[in-house]
């Protein structure tokens, strides 16, 4: 090799970790200088931390002791059964959806406070409105996990039932909701996707304990469907009423779906057979 390539190969492997280290600390919002502090103090401490980059998700993992998630609708909305709200922000419970709230705090904090670990809430209004009074019950806090939140109707966010159900491809979201996407939304299949992900990261954050995660209809309906090994088509034919109950246990060997859409009956029954 001529000397000329040699050294231009040198400065070639001299200048790409500078490179790199510009790249890195440029992302991390850090001075070239503060990231190598950062670095060389995560190093005496025997751990590395990737800046920029999120933490990878865990799911369930073998032989791991199962898991009860109990799913709660979130109560009724002045505009429940009328309006397709999605995730426009400033939609509370209404006067109903507060009483619907305070009585399924009730009846999951009569499982006994110290049996339920943990409530997550999607971020909207009014799934955090009935998860408080569930949370105050068991003493805990609300945790906001954004996996729970409701689907993303797009151009069709806001928009009443009556008008919707008169078009077209609303028979396509009854019968065909697998390949059916929302106008500038999500797909029930994306949404689907992304609930079950984040149920399974929160399984297996809880080996052995029951959660409550407080979210919408549709994702609740597509958790349901996905633990019965129903095909995404038929969610449509699952019920989850606002302030509904549905339990489903998970192992590392798969779900059992103790019960949906309950209202009324004791918790302490919902037990596999």
């Amino acid at each position: 090799m001529a000397r000329s390539q040699t050294k231009k190969t040198n400065d070639l492997n001299r200048s790409a970790p500078k490179a790199s280290e510009r790249a890195l600390s440029k992302s991390a919002g850090l001075t070239p200088t503060a990231l190598k502090k950062v670095t060389a103090k995560a190093a005496k401490k025997g751990t590395t931390k990737r800046l920029g980059t999120k933490k990878a998700s865990v799911g369930i993992k073998p032989g791991q002791k199962p898991t009860l998630v109990l799913f709660v609708r979130h109560g009724k909305t002045p505009t429940t059964g009328q309006v397709l709200p999605g995730r426009a922000k400033g939609l509370h419970l209404g006067e109903l959806g507060q009483e619907q709230a305070s009585h399924v705090a009730e009846r999951i904090a009569n499982l006994g406070t110290k049996k339920v670990k943990a409530v997550y809430a999607s971020p909207m209004e009014r799934t955090r409105e009935t998860a408080a009074p569930i949370a105050k019950a068991l003493g805990h806090k609300v945790t906001v996990e954004k996996g729970l939140l409701e689907a993303d109707f797009g151009d069709w966010t806001g928009r009443k039932l009556s008008e919707l159900n008169k078009l077209k491809e609303w028979e396509q979201v009854q019968r065909y909701p697998s390949g059916f996407r929302f106008p500038n939304g999500e797909s029930f299949a994306e949404m689907q996707t992304r609930m079950v992900d984040c149920v399974h990261r929160l399984v297996g954050a809880h080996p052995g304990q029951t959660i409550v995660a407080v979210s919408h209809a549709d994702p609740i309906k597509a958790a349901i469907g996905a633990a019965m090994g129903t095909h995404l088509d038929l969610f449509q034919r699952i019920v989850v009423g606002p302030c509904s109950v549905s339990a489903v246990l998970y192992g590392p060997t798969g779900p059992i779906v103790l019960g949906v859409n309950s209202s009324g009956d004791d918790l302490k029954a919902l037990v596999p057979s």
